[in-house]
């Protein structure tokens, strides 16, 4: 576990003089990989931080934007700026258009069987309150059971609290096993007559596991109970079929997947959509409003109340675009590669502890650990004052599996497919310099 934190302020009262680590190319004759030719796309990666080149590996938190999708967002708000669905002028019904087509490419992204299966929400958060709080507080009843798991993101576990507890309905938990992967086998032995949900993450942003949620979701039909995913690492990083997964909700968020932020998307099968009541009341999710009552427009408009996210939503529509010509089994297949280089290289470093499955297992391309001695925040800022390597600190919004794993908090260091290897080993050689310095200090 780590020790206390120095605090934020005690590195830049030392004046230390930095040291970047070095992140120049090497030669070699090899095809260009995926990392070398997305860079130039991205231009926040070209500067300087702190005195040194940006490493940036905080991409589980958020992605950064190709030129593509800010020239999209640009377009939208310099050439047809308008609401969308309530005007016939030409700017509304291009608007609409774009709004409506930026639908259609989410909906063919994760195969949905229909664009009406897709609703725009602010972000995934909100996308799992909406199910909790519309097929959550209309369907559980007291005794009813959901079942987590510890290791899910608070966005997973805070709205399903609030439903138990108006509901009377239950929470069950399963844990770890001792490869701090998803324990299945107590999984399905959390089943009886009363469960009618299980929400689990895809893949954990903090373990870098990932769940085999296909059996998952055919084990819990069989057993009558519906099954909402936390894709939000994994809709990013790989091919996700809602159909072939059977899902019956899917949750993500633009904004890890070179999209904008303020907008997230929550899939649903039609039948369960058109089952649910509305979550907000006002404009656009109506069909007849009357004084004393009012009717609801069909999915996916009823959940989607008052002006929504234009921009934001055809901004996600050009980051699709752009992942789908990248190609999506590419992109998973180089950082299956990535993850590997960087469990490797920070296994091999003295006195760090990886969370998650070990080496041989397939892992995310993230890991989040922690350096004896050295509280993780000391570490990340260490980092980026001396080195501008971004990685985050802190429990990652998952509290209760930090408290299973007998830690407070831990670093996270997360790649994307614009990340390289050079970058991984500038992070390597920062830890290492970081790591003298506070065992200079002892």
């Amino acid at each position: 576990m780590a020790c206390a934190s120095l605090g934020l302020g005690f590195i830049a009262l030392h004046g230390r003089p930095r040291a970047c680590a070095s992140s120049a190319p090497a030669a070699a004759a090899a095809p260009p990989a995926l990392g070398d030719v997305t860079r130039p796309h991205f231009p926040i990666l070209d500067q300087t931080v702190n005195g040194c080149k940006l490493v940036y590996l905080d991409n589980a938190a958020t992605s950064q934007k190709p030129v593509a999708v800010l020239d999209k967002l640009q377009d939208y708000y310099s050439v047809y700026n308008s609401n969308v669905h309530r005007g016939i002028h030409a700017l509304s019904a291009k608007a609409t258009e774009a709004y409506e087509v930026a639908r259609q490419k989410v909906a063919n992204f994760i195969n949905a069987e229909t664009y009406r299966e897709i609703v725009f929400t602010r972000n995934a958060t909100e996308a799992i309150n909406l199910v909790a709080f519309t097929w959550g507080l209309s369907t559980l009843r007291e005794g009813d059971e959901v079942i987590l798991s510890v290791a899910e993101h608070h966005s997973n576990i805070v709205p399903w609290q609030i439903a138990a507890q108006k509901t009377g309905a239950s929470l069950k938990y399963v844990t770890l096993t001792e490869d701090e992967t998803l324990n299945v086998e107590e999984l399905k032995g959390l089943f009886t007559k009363k469960t009618k949900l299980v929400s689990l993450h895809h893949v954990s942003n903090t373990l870098g596991s990932i769940n085999p949620m296909q059996d998952i979701i055919r084990y819990a039909h069989d057993h009558g109970a519906k099954v909402l995913v936390d894709a939000c690492q994994s809709v990013p990083h790989m091919t996700v079929d809602v159909r072939g997964l059977d899902a019956d909700f899917l949750v993500f968020s633009s904004h890890k997947m070179c999209g904008p932020t303020g907008i997230g998307v929550l899939y649903g099968k039609h039948d369960m959509l058109m089952a649910m009541p509305p979550f907000l009341g006002g404009g656009e999710m109506i069909s007849d409003v009357f004084l004393n009552h009012s009717t609801y427009a069909d999915p996916p408009l009823r959940f989607e109340a008052g002006t929504p996210a234009i921009a934001e939503a055809i901004g996600l529509g050009a980051a699709i675009d752009y992942l789908s010509n990248l190609g999506m089994d590419n992109i998973h297949a180089y950082e299956v590669e990535l993850s590997k280089y960087l469990y490797s290289k920070l296994s091999s470093v003295s006195g760090v502890r990886i969370y998650g499955p070990k080496s041989g297992s397939e892992r995310a391309a993230l890991c989040a650990f922690n350096v004896e001695g050295i509280h993780p925040t000391d570490l990340s800022t260490f980092l980026d004052q001396q080195h501008g390597v971004a990685v985050r600190s802190g429990h990652h919004c998952t509290q209760p599996l930090h408290r299973h794993l007998g830690i407070n908090a831990s670093a996270r260091a997360s790649l994307y497919f614009y990340n390289t290897k050079r970058e991984v080993d500038a992070f390597i050689d920062a830890l290492n310099d970081t790591i003298g310095f506070f065992s200079s200090l002892h």
